[in-house]
């Protein structure tokens, strides 16, 4: 008998040259971002992350907050969601002084459209989705485990070989 590992998502995951899902999410930031208002705009890095305040995700938000500039500078918003409520996302936020808002997937919608929730642990694996001003996926990468995590230099090579 087979048993799926626990970081498989259960839906299939959009890949390279797909539109990406649109979506909604309330933020940190007290307004909703819609992934449709920042088409012809700015490139999206999506970043799914499983939880506030566990290491890997603590590790891995604020090395995106402190690497701010260099995603900015490469005209790329970074749209960190996690299925935490939004209060929670706020004091996470706070406690680390993180420069980027945080986005709030509570009803686990946008896991499911982008094929990363994990159901057995009911919150989303670690995965990133580089969106093109085009709306589509120019890049995508989905970890093997949701402890493993990439680096920002990784990330932002993966952002200068889509430019």
């Amino acid at each position: 008998m087979s048993v799926p590992a626990p970081s498989a998502a259960t839906s299939s995951s959009p890949t390279v040259g797909d539109v990406a899902p649109d979506f909604t999410a309330d933020s940190t930031s007290g307004s909703p971002v819609s992934l449709h208002s920042l088409r012809g705009k700015k490139r999206v890095l999506i970043a799914f992350f499983p939880l506030a305040f566990t290491s890997t995700c603590t590790a891995e938000l604020c090395d995106l907050s402190d690497d701010f500039d260099q995603f900015t500078g490469n005209d790329v918003v970074v749209l960190p969601i996690s299925v935490d409520s939004v209060p929670t996302l706020r004091e996470f936020k706070a406690k680390h002084n993180m420069r980027v808002d945080l986005l709030s997937d509570f009803k686990r919608d946008i896991s499911r459209a982008y094929g990363v929730l994990m159901p057995e642990r009911f919150y989303a694996n670690r995965a990133y989705f580089l969106v093109g001003t085009d709306g589509r996926i120019a890049w995508r990468h989905i970890e093997d485990s949701p402890g493993h995590k990439r680096t920002n230099d990784e990330i932002l090579t993966q952002i200068a070989a889509t430019a």
